[in-house]
């Protein structure tokens, strides 16, 4: 199996692999470029995040 080189995943379509196109980079088409945006908009890509139990380091009534 041959691994992707840095320089040839920056020059082919993350979704259809053919190769990007200057006036749609990173994307190879109009259409490639609009499955993206409704993938992004329909929420089929997703950030996984862990929730710490305060995000601005109070814990709890201790800081009140």
């Amino acid at each position: 199996m041959q691994l992707m080189t840095e320089s040839h995943r920056k020059n082919t379509c993350p979704i259809c692999r053919q190769p990007a196109v200057e006036e749609f980079r990173p994307f190879c088409s109009r259409r490639c470029a609009d499955i993206d945006l409704h993938r992004w908009l329909g929420g089929v890509y997703s950030i996984l995040v862990t929730e710490d139990a305060d995000e601005d380091g109070a814990h709890g009534e201790e800081n009140q």
